[in-house]
């Protein structure tokens, strides 16, 4: 996979396939392999690009606080240096999301379309956010090991299956291979993200919500409030899948990506 130069980061990036762009962006603390069902299927009829985000996976690490907003600039940077002119169909799981909301805000030209999955439009509660600094100091002074261990059990449905176990290992090792830099700057960003709820009924292109009928993290019935604030959104309930729907329940998911892709070329 190519390393992209950007003025001040390289980030690690797929990009495989030709036709219209689709561009999906990993959650925390993971990397692009999370969305690997999807970048198998879609690059068969569209230009998927599926970077490490900053801190993330191979690409480069800042260290203290990387916000939404920076993430979300990178991604137009990206777009540029790839030469992405027609605007992309963005998808995003959780973090990824919530970087979603700050690039239709800053990049709405670029944007064709939106595709968020098992994430949130409100900011983090002083509890939350005592939490991710929690976090942030954790990764910094014991490694992924602790966070690999706090996070996973609340990531995936209960019900344990072969692949399941599967994907639950594989997103144990990608926890584990981060840069704890990087796992810290991004705990510290999600923390201070906006509530952008009322920002919700002014999203203007085609979007599409997903989220796992037993995500405890972004629970069906929050993401259902978000589907109803904006017009004409689509909200598509996974079943037997928790938060990382993309990876438990791949077929229902790319099942309704594809009906979103089919309505806007």
């Amino acid at each position: 996979m190519p390393t992209i130069s950007l003025p001040d980061i390289s980030l690690n990036c797929f990009d495989s396939g030709d036709g219209p762009p689709l561009l999906f962006v990993h959650g925390f603390p993971l990397d692009h392999s999370m969305w690997r069902h999807q970048l198998d299927e879609f690059s068969q009829t569209h230009r998927v690009i599926a970077p490490d985000l900053r801190g993330f996976g191979q690409s480069g690490v800042t260290s203290g606080t990387v916000t939404m907003e920076q993430f979300a600039d990178d991604l137009a940077a990206l777009l540029d240096v790839l030469g992405v002119v027609e605007p992309v169909v963005f998808c995003g799981l959780s973090m990824g999301g919530y970087i979603g909301w700050q690039f239709f805000k800053r990049h709405r030209s670029r944007l064709k379309a939106l595709i968020q999955c098992d994430t949130r439009a409100i900011a983090d509660t002083p509890e939350g956010v005592a939490n991710r600094e929690k976090l942030a100091r954790l990764v910094l002074e014991n490694g992924t090991e602790p966070v690999a261990a706090a996070m996973l059990p609340n990531l995936f449905a209960e019900a344990t299956t072969p692949a399941r176990q599967a994907a639950v290992e594989e997103t144990r090792q990608a926890v584990l291979r981060t840069s704890p830099d990087g796992i810290a700057a991004a705990s510290l960003g999600m923390s201070i993200r906006p509530d952008v709820t009322a920002d919700l009924p002014s999203i203007d292109v085609p979007t599409l919500l997903i989220v796992g009928e037993e995500d405890r993290i972004s629970p069906v019935e929050e993401m259902r409030g978000i589907a109803a604030a904006i017009p004409d959104a689509k909200l598509t309930v996974i079943p037997n899948a928790g938060h990382m729907s993309p990876l438990e329940n791949p077929d229902a998911v790319n099942a309704a990506i594809r009906d979103l892709l089919a309505t806007v070329g």
